[in-house]
């Protein structure tokens, strides 16, 4: 077996991404405090044509040498806004019909692998700070909330980490429910 070179890899180019259908999929991040999980964001949503990133908070917003370090250019392909309060985001896109998923560790929530997104709608995932998580006010505002179930010694994954664990799931069931 050999390794591909990146020239093997028939990657889209930044104006073909812009292009490209998305996934109808928002990220949110909720007064994210690390520049490199913000730049690894970016390239998740990179990865799976996420159709939009919103930075909220005291989330820091490119350009910036740390968040460029890990989001590898994904800063110039993926569509991002700066909002202030995350809340009225939630708000706004709920009003929209928007489905709204606060990704915590909370009572009812809903296990990641019980999920079955509809790919007809809209939704949008918020992920919170590294050490306080999605603000309680959010998650009371949103629709439903996800959990990653966790079988070790620690409460919580890194962020990023989480990002890319719940966009993939939800991308692969996105994908299966398409027509042949």
């Amino acid at each position: 077996m050999r390794k591909l070179q990146n020239s093997e890899l028939e990657r889209l180019n930044v104006e073909e991404f812009k292009q490209a259908a998305k996934m109808p999929m928002i990220v949110i991040l909720d007064n994210i405090r690390s520049l490199n999980n913000i730049g690894s964001v970016f390239r998740t949503a990179d990865a799976f044509l996420v159709e939009k990133v919103v930075l909220c908070g005291i989330t820091a917003t490119p350009p910036h040498k740390d968040i460029r370090k890990t989001a590898l250019g994904a800063t110039q392909s993926v569509e991002w806004e700066y909002r202030e309060s995350t809340l009225q985001v939630v708000e706004e896109l709920k009003s929209k019909g928007v489905q709204t998923i606060a990704i915590e560790q909370a009572e009812e929530a809903t296990h990641l692998q019980d999920f079955m997104p509809n790919r007809q709608e809209r939704i949008a995932l918020i992920f919170g700070n590294e050490v306080k998580g999605v603000s309680q006010e959010v998650v009371s505002a949103c629709d439903l909330v996800l959990e990653i179930p966790q079988f070790g010694t620690k409460h919580s994954l890194n962020i990023s980490v989480s990002a890319g664990v719940v966009v993939w799931d939800i991308w692969t069931k996105f994908n299966a429910q398409k027509k042949p």
